[in-house]
């Protein structure tokens, strides 16, 4: 390293910000609206040693910036930024702390929780108001300079799947193959390792499109966790939002490539990339938090503080701090952070956590907010999925049906809904609206029933599995008393909290299993399943295991030998989603009458066959919807694409006798092509046809589907 290095460097440009490699050096640029001076500090590839300390030369819009020369790829460094230290008025700089870019596209090395990387001193009676000068350096991670090249292996850019034809299938990169006995061991848990050909055909013979993967940007483990023996295994703690975390990756120094890479693999296999994202809030906590990034470089800027006391921060996240979208850099940095992550490694999506906050501006909550207009013109962000988790913890945080046109959102109205009705607790009434994708909350501004995004379990919660084995939940392992996680999980065990052998039990556990899942997969709406759910996975009643990286969280592969009935079950309920395009319709349905076709493209359906009136819905457990394909759009149809459908919902405890509707054309009969019940040596009488008004004894807590098509001649059980 020349040491007269810092007489060499070059005024440079404000843009891109961020350490940009040019063929030659590298450009610095860093936002701060308050700092007085920005220096880079290198160090030797290991991280270790402090080689150089450059002052950046020129400030610019409230950019400082500065080219070195003779430097590039693989370069280590970090900030130092200068500044008035004074928490009252929202102040927190301290050029002892080392401070990560926030726009660093590469970072090494992980966060030691020693009382140096706090930028005032732990214990002192001025609490944060105290200034510590000792220096971070030693005990932080650093950014690195990367090479954006990468070879795309000639693959064309991909055009989006469509929403109406998408399923989700939401997994942890840890989580999924660490215990997959078919990776390679050093790969288990890897970018690369879920790039596996075994592993991705997995998920698309399930019949999945899009996999949503947990948080990816590099974070931080919560000292309080470590000290349990427990780390932030879900990842929601974010300090890097360029920066794909180097613990996922099975060759560190090559993290970036890797990931790539691991995405071109899922293009290959016809699968999309949703990344689960964290813009609400950082690892930097509250007044009492570590200064590793932001809190440094600009802590007024970055993040919302009272206005009454600025020494204190908004917490509207409930994780100590919330990031400041109201302002226009850090807006810049959130897009560009998003381009970045389309542009630079061609993933087709996001999944916003604590979405609300996104769009919260002083005020609360705006459809309108800066940040939303943003991505609503953004010809980038305009052409991937955009899904959010519409609240948060915050004053007016609830807005499930509230973002604006284009956007996707987590409906948990489903999964309450859903899973209340098969225990038994909820009339139809409640569960009809929710089969339709839920009109009421989305169906305004030319929106479309993939607005909602339809599920029964998440990472947050019981698996699947759990959900009808666990009446409480057991978070003992979290070292909390089971004092975290929610209470209220409308699950069932059906009398014996836990595994059992009795095989009763088994039985109907593994019925609402199917039930939970064909409702799923069969509403209108975009569905999402999460990893393992297809065979069985449990987390022994654990409902909260954000901090388990051990076999609570991790899929247990063994149970998938175990659970091939299942995942059939999820593969052929799929295939029939995609088959029936009345199933996945791109508008809501309605049960108005078309006098044009002489049709109704949805009728509610009661046990003795007829339609269902207003006294019917009052307590009625066992209903059926009845879908008519022959109200889709004209031009030339597909097979299927005309075939009336027919579901049957029975949450009753017992058998109910339902008569199969009428319908027109009296040659034609109604083809079993799911009954729940039926157990997988009697599958084959799916495909049995049945007479208009022929009673069906639909077993108690079960689900049927029933096809319709106007030509008898085909096939549609295959």
């Amino acid at each position: 390293m020349p040491k007269a290095l810092k007489d060499r460097v070059r005024e440079g440009l404000p843009y891109p910000i961020g350490a940009s490699f040019d063929g030659k050096g590298v450009n610095f640029a860093l936002f701060s609206a308050n700092a007085t001076k920005v220096e880079v500090c290198l160090f030797d590839s290991g991280g270790n040693t402090e080689l150089d300390r450059v002052t950046l030369p020129e400030y610019t819009d409230q950019i400082f910036h500065g080219w070195l020369p003779d430097i590039g790829p693989g370069q280590v460094y970090g900030y130092r930024v200068h500044g008035p230290y004074e928490p009252d008025a929202g102040h927190r700089f301290n050029p002892m702390k080392l401070l990560l870019d926030p726009y660093g596209r590469a970072h090494m090395g992980d966060l030691q929780w020693d009382p140096a990387v706090f930028g005032y001193i732990l214990g002192h009676p001025d609490e944060d108001l105290s200034l510590d000068e000792r220096d971070s350096a030693p005990f932080m991670p650093k950014s690195i300079v990367v090479d954006p090249n990468f070879d795309w292996h000639g693959q064309p850019r991909r055009k989006p799947i469509a929403w109406d034809r998408s399923v989700i299938y939401e997994l942890h990169v840890r989580g999924y193959t660490k215990l997959h006995p078919e990776v390679e061991e050093h790969l288990r848990g890897t970018y690369a390792g879920l790039g596996v050909a075994l592993v991705l055909n997995h998920i698309k013979s399930l019949g999945a499109t899009s996999v949503e993967l947990l948080p990816v940007h590099s974070f931080i483990n919560d000292d309080y966790l470590l000290k349990k023996g427990l780390v932030n295994y879900w990842g929601y703690n974010t300090i890097g939002y360029f920066a794909p975390d180097p613990r996922y990756a099975s060759d560190r120094a090559n993290c970036l490539r890797e990931f790539k890479e691991m995405v071109s693999r899922f293009h290959e296999a016809d699968l999309e990339v949703i990344l689960d994202v964290v813009y609400n809030h950082t690892a930097e906590g509250n007044e009492r938090g570590p200064t590793l990034s932001f809190k440094g470089i600009d802590n007024a800027s970055y993040y919302r503080l009272h206005p009454d006391n600025k020494r204190l921060y908004v917490n509207d996240t409930g994780t100590g701090n919330t990031v400041n979208l109201s302002h226009p850099r850090v807006i810049q940095m959130v897009t560009d952070s998003l381009r970045y992550w389309v542009n630079e490694t061609h993933v087709d999506g996001f999944r916003f956590d604590l979405g609300t906050i996104l769009a919260r501006e002083p005020n609360g909550f705006d459809n309108q907010s800066g940040f939303l207009k943003c991505c609503s013109q953004d010809p980038v962000l305009g052409a991937v999925k955009l899904i959010a988790e519409p609240w948060d913890c915050g004053p007016g945080g609830y807005q499930v049906g509230e973002f604006p046109p284009g956007w996707s959102e987590w409906n948990d109205k489903f999964r309450n809904t859903v899973r209340d009705f098969w225990k038994g607790s909820m009339p139809a009434a409640e569960l009809a609206p929710r089969l339709l994708a839920s009109p009421a909350e989305f169906n305004h501004q030319g929106r479309k029933p993939w607005a909602s995004v339809n599920f029964v379990t998440a990472h947050d919660g019981f698996t699947l599995n759990d959900v009808v084995t666990y009446n409480e939940k057991h978070n003992d392992a979290n070292g909390e008393d089971n004092k975290d996680g929610a209470s209220d999980n409308r699950s069932f065990n059906y009398g014996v909290e836990g595994p059992t052998d009795e095989l009763e039990i088994n039985g109907i556990r593994a019925r609402q299993i199917r039930n939970m899942l064909a409702t799923l997969l069969l509403s209108q709406g975009l569905p999402m399943i999460v990893a393992g759910d297809e065979f069985g996975r449990t987390q022994n009643g654990n409902n909260n295991a954000y901090c388990q990286d051990n076999e609570i969280s991790w899929v247990n592969w063994e149970l998938k030998a175990k659970g091939q009935s299942l995942i059939r079950f999820v593969s052929r309920v799929n295939a029939l989603r995609q088959r029936f395009p009345i199933l996945r319709r791109g508008r809501f349905l309605t049960d108005a009458y078309n006098e044009e076709l002489d049709i109704k493209e949805l009728t509610w359906v009661n046990a003795g066959g007829g339609e269902m009136g207003e006294g019917d819905w009052d307590a009625a457990q066992c209903f059926g919807l009845m879908l008519d394909g022959r109200a889709q759009p004209t031009g030339i149809r597909k097979r299927g694409e005309d075939a009336t459908i027919l579901m049957i919902f029975n949450a009753w405890h017992d058998v109910v006798e339902f008569t199969l509707p009428s319908q027109s054309a009296s040659n034609q009969h109604w083809t079993l092509l799911i009954d729940t019940n039926l157990p997988e040596e009697m599958v084959e009488k799916e495909g049995e046809t049945f007479r208009f008004g022929q009673a069906y004894a639909v077993t108690g807590r079960s689900f049927l589907l029933f096809a319709l098509v106007p030509d008898a001649g085909r096939a549609i059980a295959d």
